[in-house]
């Protein structure tokens, strides 16, 4: 049983709030074998007469009279692209977590709840993006489907005894906002046009049409000939997070003056007829939600909704050349450049209004043009939603300013994980396999949850293509090919296996590493190195010499030193799963291939007069990245790492490694022995919280989106290097201890394991000492190293000192 924020139920009932409801979730395992082994009596259905593939909103109903409540009533639920179902007028479930048509998810829920004996009415909004659907969403057509579990519940089966109608009052509200913007669109609604109360039992829908059937529904795995639908899994993540969230400060007034304390408390606003009032809303903070408003009377008046992540600065340019944000929490001398939602009135009394899927903000803009009619806006708020991780790891280092970093990185992190991991809530919504190695290290580190990291990873694996690449970012309605990230696809799965060490999911996406590993192996030279390779090879959104696109340096023929080392990182992380999981003749093969190419990125990049790695053969491009790579690779090691990675934090004169990346080039510095200098590489994330961004930034100013939970990386490093816990065995079976204090003289924290939990507690005196207070979960042992002086670690509370 998964307990649901059901807040949203007043998105539908006038400004109701209910209590929070449960959704009842059934195993895979208890589904009945009929619906796993041949097609579902259950049908996909549709509206009759009506474009299949275009944009448009439908509502089903239907129906049925029970005997009596129910004590169990299990159903199986999807639509393509998206719905919400209601049990009568109750919102129940919505859905589907966001796939491939190839594994479409079904949300399995308990409808018992809120059946009652007599007369129930099963009622459904379905929506389609059309040709506007956001990238990350992928179709055949609109359509619904709901099978009830045994025959018990086929009563409710969809077929063309359900009614259809095509809501519309609905069309798409296209921004440009002059950038890579692929979302779903903004809403255009008139609620003249809409049925209000179409939900509820007392709704007279003589008029609707019956629905026509599509398809039955058929189970993952499973062929028919006739068959080209979609193939049905069980939704694999809990439903997401749902939260009141207030408005708190009103920034700007024109047209109207609100009542003291709106928006942060709930205070109704008269409008009056013929009015032009425009707000500027702050939240104080970014945020994932759908927004709430209530509103009566006012027929004919237009409402405008509009979310920014920040103002940008007003340089006098038309939006498509203002970049410039400055610092988020100033708004004066600044325009408001964002995406909308418009609603036109119908004059009704406690109309509650919200788009179909939720919007991304700091800032909103909200403009109301009233006609004839005065209009009551009578509260505003938002419904906070998205993955529901819980926050279990702790640290306290005494330093407000590191709480804070880890506060915006855990909200980066939130915000970037719904249904799928994302790159940025505002502008994209995709799930690119770079940002969600680092987010899932966040995941595990902070939440103990995996559920969302197996997703992914099980995800990407789906898109592999072209040869044994996978897609850089997936589910998507269009291919993209980012060829390294398939190699930190291997190394997300690495990750799992080392924290969690689930060897049977490791076995079933081996087949997938080793496709990628054999498409690269086909680029590979007599000695190891690569030759050009195809696609986007991207690395880092650095800025320099032989920089371009994010696109390190390469030779004509393709040799580039980031490349090569990726490679070799992904052949060592592909060994140590093979050996443990899979073939131990191809761990060999790839030990063998790794210090072919280890010896090869010695020779040919190694600088002798520089002593750093160079990017290119040529050796007249030089990078944090390629040094950075050469250590977490291991071409170089001890001593000569360290000098190495001394040199490569210092030297100014390098490409520098930008947000993203300074992930892996902190990693490289902790490996080569330089762990007690994090707190002090953290200049970039103190200049953020310096412009007031409250979320972290995808690149250097300019950037493009202000919420990038690859900038999340201090959530990982200050429990796995400054408090030192980190898994020293596959699925953390054995714990590693090697806290890297630098000046901290106290400190504590913990972080989730799966046994339970690990706490620490440090104490460094005056002249040097160490004492730990550790405490593992039952079960589990380790090792404590301080100053290369090793003491194991057993189950339960220690103390130790140095």
């Amino acid at each position: 049983m998964c307990r649901i924020h059901f807040f949203l139920v007043s998105l539908v009932l006038a400004g109701i709030c209910l209590p929070s409801l449960l959704l009842a979730q059934l195993p895979a395992r208890e589904l009945p074998a009929a619906l796993l082994q041949k097609p579902w009596p259950a049908k996909w259905i549709f509206m009759a007469g009506e474009d299949p593939k275009a944009y448009g909103v439908y509502h089903f109903r239907k129906s049925v009279t029970l005997p009596a409540k129910p004590a169990a009533f299990p159903v199986h639920v999807s639509a393509d692209n998206r719905y919400k179902l209601f049990v009568n007028g109750t919102l129940v479930c919505w859905g589907p977590a966001r796939s491939d048509v190839y594994h479409w998810n079904f949300e399995t829920i308990d409808l018992a709840p809120y059946l009652k004996e007599g007369n129930n009415v099963l009622a459904a909004q379905v929506w389609n993006w059309g040709e506007h659907k956001p990238m990350s969403q992928q179709s055949r057509q609109t359509a619904f489907i709901l099978q009830g579990n045994s025959a018990a519940e086929e009563v409710v089966n969809t077929g063309a005894s359900w009614k259809s109608w095509k809501n519309s009052a609905y069309a798409p509200l296209l921004t440009n906002l002059h950038t890579y913007f692929v979302i779903d669109p903004g809403e255009e609604v008139d609620f003249n046009n809409y049925p209000w109360q179409w939900e509820q039992p007392g709704f007279d829908d003589s008029g609707w049409t019956n629905a026509i059937e599509i398809s039955p529904g058929l189970a993952y795995g499973l062929f028919e000939p006739w068959y080209e639908g979609w193939m049905l899994r069980q939704r694999q993540i809990p439903p997401m997070a749902l939260e009141t969230q207030r408005i708190p400060v009103l920034r700007s007034a024109a047209g109207m003056q609100p009542p003291a304390g709106f928006p942060g408390e709930s205070k109704s606003i008269h409008i009056p007829a013929n009015t032009k009032a425009t707000l500027l809303l702050d939240q104080t903070y970014l945020t994932t939600a759908y927004p709430v408003l209530h509103v009566s009377g006012g027929k004919g008046a237009v409402v405008s909704l509009k979310y920014a992540e920040s103002m940008f600065v007003d340089e006098g340019k038309p939006a498509a050349e203002t970049k410039q944000k400055g610092n988020r929490n100033k708004v004066a001398g600044k325009v408001f450049i964002g995406y909308e939602d418009r609603w036109t009135l119908d004059g009704g009394s406690q109309r509650t209004i919200v788009p179909l899927f939720w919007r991304t903000w700091r800032y909103l803009q909200l403009q109301i043009r009233t006609g004839a009619e005065p209009l009551e806006l009578d509260d505003l708020y938002g419904l906070y939603t998205g993955y529901p991780f819980e926050r279990k790891a702790s640290f306290d280092a005494g330093v407000p300013e590191l709480s804070t970093i880890l506060d915006v990185g855990w909200r980066s992190a939130r915000l970037c994980a719904h249904e799928t991991y994302m790159d940025t809530p505002y502008y994209e919504q995709l799930q690119y396999v770079g940002d969600t190695r680092i987010q899932a290290l966040v995941s595990l580190y902070n939440s103990g949850d995996d559920r969302l990291m197996r997703n992914a990873i099980e995800q990407i694996s789906f898109s592999q293509s072209l040869g044994g690449l996978t897609m850089s970012r997936y589910p998507s309605r269009e291919a993209q090919y980012i060829t390294p990230f398939s190699l930190w696809w291997i190394s997300m799965l690495h990750d799992h296996w080392k924290y969690r060490g689930d060897t049977s999911f490791v076995k079933a996406m081996l087949p997938v590493s080793r496709s990628v590993l054999d498409f690269y192996h086909g680029y590979q030279q007599p000695r190891g190195s690569l030759k050009r390779m195809p696609y986007w090879n991207f690395t880092d959104w650095a800025s320099g010499p032989g920089w371009k696109a994010g696109i390190a340096p390469a030779t004509a023929a393709g040799a580039s030193a980031p490349l090569d080392l990726q490679l070799l990182i992904a052949y060592r992380a592909a060994a140590l799963l093979e050996r443990a999981a899979g073939l131990p003749a191809l761990a060999a093969e790839y030990e063998s291939r790794s210090e072919d190419l280890s010896r090869t990125i010695a020779a040919v990049y190694w600088d002798v007069e520089e002593e750093l790695f160079a990017d290119t053969p040529e050796k007249r491009h030089f990078s944090q990245h390629t040094n950075a790579l050469a250590v977490l690779a291991g071409v170089v090691e001890g001593a000569t790492a360290t000098s190495l990675m001394e040199k490569t934090l210092a030297q100014q004169d390098l490409v520098q490694a930008t947000i993203y990346f300074k992930f892996y080039l902190h990693a490289a510095a902790i490996k080569a022995g330089l762990g007690n200098g994090y707190i002090g590489w953290l200049d970039e994330w103190r200049a953020q919280l310096k412009r007031g961004l409250t979320t972290w930034a995808e690149q250097p100013e300019p950037t493009r989106s202000d919420c990038h939970a690859w900038g999340a990386s201090p959530n990982i490093e200050f429990f796995r290097t400054v408090l030192g816990i980190d898994s020293d065995a596959p699925g953390f079976a054995k714990v590693l201890i090697e806290p890297r204090l630098g000046e901290l003289k106290k400190v504590s924290g913990s972080v989730p394991h799966p046994k339970g939990e690990i706490s620490v507690r440090y104490h460094v005196n005056s002249k040097g000492k160490l004492q730990a207070e550790v405490s593992l979960p039952e079960g589990v042992e380790g090792r404590f190293v301080w100053h290369e002086q090793e003491k194991p670690l057993k189950s339960g509370r220690q103390l130790l000192k140095w």
